[in-house]
């Protein structure tokens, strides 16, 4: 598996991307504003999109990977998500007033996109050996992360999350470990707010790590912009025997 990283900051501005991933040549994993960044053909091989939650930063590409190339594929693209994270883009997105039901367009029989759910560790098989699976998160709205497993190795994405016991006891399982992308987004005299709003700061990020059990290297995104230093710095003072690295854009991972 080839994972690439499209965005992964906690905001826009110049080059900053939100959230979003490139499995292979045919899996999204979240749809942030990186997704804009592929070109057409890119956009037209996406047969999947997992998302891990509801939020702007996760889903806003999605309309317009749909509206750009929906015509020119045979088969809908399939959006997996929690059933209460489809429920609002239903409601609120793909609704007719924000965007087109492209649920219905052309038509009910034949449309360009497809939603199905996921359900906490229920494996999907992606073909070709690899296997995605939806992981526990503690967010503001209902959320996951993501297991994604090559056979040879695996790597964790856990998404938007705070403090989140439900999700070590799955992740210290799973024997070929390689990679954790895990989030922090603000800096520790923010904890209030990271609290508040169901994010990390660094104080937080390195009481997570002491739970994890297996060897793993860990990168940090969903840094807010103009912190990623003093956030970075921050880590490094509370965090560092676990030597996290900041992730970057146009970063591959490959297991």
């Amino acid at each position: 598996m080839k994972l690439r990283v499209l965005g992964c900051s906690g905001g826009i501005g110049g080059s900053l991307r939100t959230t979003s991933f490139v499995l292979d040549e045919d899996v999204l994993l979240d749809a942030g504003t990186g997704v804009g960044d592929l070109d057409i053909d890119e956009l037209r091989r996406i047969d999947r999109v997992f998302l891990t939650h509801s939020h702007l930063d996760h889903v806003t590409s999605l309309p317009f990977l749909v509206d750009t190339v929906g015509w020119m594929r045979e088969r809908p693209l399939t959006v997996h998500a929690l059933p209460e994270t489809i429920d609002v883009l239903r409601a609120h997105l793909f609704n007719w007033k924000l965007w087109p039901d492209f649920t219905q367009i052309p038509d009910a029989l034949s449309p360009w996109m497809r939603f199905e759910p996921v359900a906490l560790g229920e494996p999907f098989d992606l073909g070709r050996g690899r296997s995605i699976t939806p992981l526990p998160a503690n967010h503001v709205v209902p959320a996951v992360g993501y297991h994604l497993d090559s056979g040879r190795a695996s790597l964790v994405y856990t998404g938007d999350t705070t403090v989140n016991d439900a999700l070590w006891p799955v992740v210290n399982r799973i024997e070929n470990l390689r990679y954790l992308i895990i989030e922090t987004a603000f800096r520790n005299r923010e904890h209030e707010l990271a609290r508040a709003s169901k994010h990390l700061s660094p104080a937080m990020l390195a009481g997570e790590l002491e739970k994890l059990q297996r060897p793993a290297d860990i990168y940090i995104t969903h840094l807010k912009p103009g912190e990623y230093e003093v956030i970075m710095e921050e880590i490094e003072s509370c965090a560092g025997r676990f030597a996290p690295q900041m992730l970057l854009t146009l970063q591959q991972f490959e297991f």
